[in-house]
């Protein structure tokens, strides 16, 4: 493992403490901090009210009255040395396939309203520019791309069920690509984007600055938890979760939203053992494995 030998801890106010992994995102860095999150988990410390793992970080909010706060950061630092020290390092997880209409004429008719003075190519569409940075063909060439590989989601938040999501991938073989020059005050619902090195999904309408990529046609937020993926909580996403994006046509599309409407869709999905040695020593091999698990689901 190539981090730096201890997080940097620090306070926020009486209730919070940030360990911060790394100043990067990477594997290794989101690794440590899930991995820390759930061993914090599995201690079920009287007094932790809620603990957020993040892209490189992992926040804690605890009750002073109840648990102290250097107990908490002593118990936070044992646990991130046996996260770095272990022989196996593994996080148990699954991966789940996720349907995405690419190039969606909702997406398109939203980006065509935040054109000039918004995007960097106004007389353009964020598929086409995606690629261009990218140094890709085309737009085709883009959407292989981004949903040949599967992407761990490294983050949840921003709105209520929006996950943020890293290319299992080589680095130089990564998708990168800027943000909207202003960000968009009209996102569709369930909009699969991508800002930086990151995906992103949105999960409600609403503000963003990340290029559109296409929509899907199943939710990722069911507050009402109607649907039986929802049945243990309303947010579909944990950090760790690997995901598959799979294109759909219309008709698929459409088909999809008719079983949710039933309340019958069902994500495909498959439990995995994440290997961080295994996915850094042969990613290409290693995502095969991923995808052969989600195959016989």
């Amino acid at each position: 493992m190539t981090l730096s030998e201890h997080a940097r801890y620090s306070w926020g106010g009486d209730e919070f403490l940030l360990v911060e992994i790394a100043p990067d995102m990477s594997l290794e860095a989101n690794f440590v901090a899930n991995a820390m999150a759930a061993g914090l988990e599995d201690r079920v410390l009287e007094g932790v009210v809620d603990i957020c793992p993040a892209n490189a970080s992992l926040l804690v909010r605890f009750d002073p009255d109840v648990l102290n706060h250097g107990a908490l950061e002593s118990t936070l630092r044992e646990l991130e040395a046996e996260v770095k020290k272990a022989a196996v390092q593994e996080l148990e997880t699954r991966i789940i396939e996720v349907p995405v209409w690419y190039d969606d004429p909702f997406t398109s008719e939203t980006e065509q309203r935040f054109r000039e003075g918004y995007h960097q190519r106004p007389e353009g569409t964020d598929l086409d520019y995606s690629a261009e940075v990218n140094g890709l063909a085309n737009a085709e060439e883009f959407i292989r791309r981004h949903h040949e590989t599967p992407w761990l989601v490294s983050m949840v938040g921003f709105v209520a069920g929006l996950p943020f999501l890293f290319q299992l991938t080589p680095r130089e073989r990564q998708l990168e690509v800027p943000k909207y020059l202003s960000p968009r005050t009209d996102t569709p619902p369930l909009t699969v984007g991508i800002g930086g090195c990151f995906t992103a999904h949105y999960s409600v309408r609403g503000a963003g600055g990340y290029q559109m990529l296409g929509i899907a046609p199943a939710p990722i937020f069911d507050p009402e938890q109607k649907l039986a993926d929802f049945a243990d909580f309303m947010v579909l996403f944990r950090t760790g979760d690997i995901v598959k994006y799979r294109p759909v046509d219309e008709a698929e599309y459409r088909a999809i939203q008719a079983e949710v409407e039933a309340g019958t869709y069902r994500y495909k999905q498959a439990p995995v053992r994440f290997s961080l040695a295994a996915a850094l020593a042969d990613p290409d091999a290693y995502n095969h494995s991923l995808l052969e698990a989600l195959d016989v689901a």
